[in-house]
């Protein structure tokens, strides 16, 4: 078994390696949030590239930003930037292979000034972004920036170095604008509908708090193209590792595993050029809005949909879900009913067949996602997701029985404890607000729904409250499973 590093490449028999000269490579792109997706994706994409000669100087320089990040860099800086991606298919088969994409990685809280010199530097020309749902800082019903965030007020501190995605990157945009250099595009590659429009938002909104001539800057010259990205990758487990180690001979110390489908869609608006995405089987399209709402509305909505209900019944694993019969069914008539109607038609897909296609990804037992995982961070999470499906169909007067019910499930989860007394880790960045508000539901049904910071003014729908209550109480009084043969009894 041989460490992971430049200097063992050609030694490593088992799995595919970069077919390049990493020594060849130039950072073009800034990527904020190294995480197995990106390094599922991004990273996969450009390695794809690279391995057919082209986007040589288009490699990542990786940039953490939070305490966790400390570990991706000294795994990262131990491997050379080198990390296996392993492709799990339904049938169990292992496709790995070493992606050499990213080739230098910093830790903004040790040297901030490197991180803003880094993206100064005119070779680089993207910054993108993998901060979560959570990281564009904006209020999830206002659309707001939040300004009073106390990190965003240390970095507008005069004389403090930033610590925030949004200090840093504006720092260095201002730098560029001085030095007469080009902008660069700012790309989000976050599950939030319209995410390029959400990250221009975020980031002109902090440059006006620092400077109104420079909010203007950012806001005529700094392109941030939308995108919808797509691969169901799960958490790195030791069994990964271990299972990189006896198969392919690999010490990877941060291996990535994910499923074989993987999709972006990517919106051609770029300041200072870009990579052949398309050369890598990246749809590069005028407008990504089809694709991002056909996602976040059919997969990421269905999400939410099976894992507190799973949860709730005793599932852990997100393919045990899937393919009980009860769940599917739910699911097929939560995105035919209720999801598809809110949708436009997407070039290219035949959504009834992508429906049907998600109930297969979901069931891959091979990638073993969990139900927790997806439970996590709801409060950012379903107002993306899910209550835009819920306040179109109010308008419009479609279906909500089913949708709403994923919310109740919700709401009956961050009781924090499940139908065998059992507790349950909610994790969510308004745990305790909502932990609190859900132990009083069973006295008071609408305690949850009442945060309008979350749910807006859904608490005074009269046809929404009315289907929650009944789902709620039906939780209560029949648990998940008897809840969900009710609600799909009528379904054919």
């Amino acid at each position: 078994m041989l460490p992971l590093r430049n200097a063992n490449l050609s030694s490593l028999k088992e799995v595919a390696v970069p077919a390049y000269d990493r020594s060849a490579l130039r950072a073009g792109i800034v990527h904020f949030g190294v995480g197995g997706f990106h390094r599922a994706h991004q990273a996969m994409y450009l390695d794809r590239l690279m391995n057919d000669g082209k986007a040589l100087d288009w490699a990542i320089c990786g940039v953490g930003v939070m305490p966790a990040d400390e570990r991706m860099r000294q795994v990262l800086d131990a491997q050379d930037g080198l990390y296996t991606l392993v492709v799990k298919a339904p049938d169990g088969n292992l496709e790995a292979r070493v992606i050499g994409s990213i080739v230098e990685y910093l830790y903004a809280p040790d040297d901030p000034e490197a991180v803003i010199e880094k993206m100064a530097d005119p070779a680089i020309r993207i910054v993108s972004l993998t901060v979560t749902e959570g990281g564009y800082n904006f209020h999830a019903v206002t659309g707001e920036f939040m300004a009073d965030n106390p990190d965003v007020q240390h970095d507008l501190t005069a004389g403090n170095q930033p610590k925030t995605t949004f200090g840093l990157i504006t720092a260095a945009i201002e730098r560029r604008r001085e030095r007469g250099e080009a902008p660069f595009t700012i790309m989000s590659c976050d599950n939030i509908q319209g995410n390029g429009e959400a990250a221009r938002r975020s980031f002109v909104a902090y440059a006006r708090l620092r400077d109104p001539a420079l909010a203007s800057y950012v806001a005529e010259t700094v392109r941030f193209p939308n995108s919808m990205v797509d691969r169901i990758t799960p958490v790195t487990t030791d069994e990964d590792r271990d299972q990189v180690a006896k198969q392919f001979g690999v010490e990877d110390g941060w291996p990535v595993v994910c499923e074989p489908f993987t999709q972006w869609a990517l919106e051609d608006s770029f300041s200072n050029g870009r990579p052949p995405f398309e050369d890598a089987g990246v749809q590069v399209v005028p407008d990504v809005e089809p694709y991002e709402l056909m996602k976040l509305r059919l997969l990421n909505a269905s999400h939410q949909g099976l894992c507190y209900f799973g949860w709730l019944a005793g599932y852990r694993l997100v393919h045990e879900v899937a393919q009980d019969r009860l769940f599917a069914k739910f699911l097929f008539g939560y995105m035919e009913r209720e999801a598809t109607p809110t949708l436009e038609p997407v070039p290219g897909v035949d959504l009834r067949e992508y429906q049907h296609q998600l109930i297969d990804r979901f069931s891959n037992a091979q990638v073993r996602d969990t139900v927790a995982r997806l439970c996590a961070e709801s409060s950012d999470r379903i107002p993306k997701w899910l209550l835009p499906v819920i306040r179109r169909n109010l308008e419009t007067g479609g279906d909500i029985l089913l949708s709403t019910a994923v919310v109740a499930s919700w709401a009956r989860y961050d009781e924090g404890v499940d139908e065998q007394g059992e507790p349950i880790d909610v994790v969510d960045r308004l745990r305790e607000p909502l932990i609190a508000a859900a132990r009083q539901q069973r006295d008071n049904p609408l305690a949850f729904i009442a945060n309008r910071e979350v749910f807006g003014d859904l608490v005074d729908n009269e046809r929404f409250v009315s289907a929650y209550r009944s789902v709620l109480a039906s939780l209560h009084h029949k648990g998940a499973k008897a809840t969900l043969e009710d609600l799909v009894s009528g379904l054919t």
